[in-house]
């Protein structure tokens, strides 16, 4: 995937650029925090709920989040950023 650096420390995926402001806030707090459920995203986000899951549905789609069920309650998901290395 092309990526782009970003004010010269990180490198973003240029993917990026093209999402709403909730999708590039919800990946940079995923980057920041690390892995969340949609409910602590919209939490630490102070996104509504369905916001949240909107941006979530267009990260995963763009292949910037990957998603996994909670070992601890399956009724929730696990969202974390996809890793770049590999």
């Amino acid at each position: 995937m092309p990526e782009q650096t970003s004010r010269g420390t990180r490198a973003v995926p240029v993917d990026l650029r093209d999402l709403p402001p909730s999708a590039k806030l919800v990946a940079k707090t995923l980057e920041y925090e690390g892995e969340s459920t949609q409910s602590e995203l919209a939490e630490s986000t102070l996104l509504p709920r369905r916001t949240a899951r909107y941006a979530l549905k267009e990260l995963e789609e763009k292949g910037i989040v990957t998603s996994r069920i909670s070992f601890m309650d399956a009724r929730k998901r696990i969202y974390a950023l996809e890793s770049s290395e590999g």
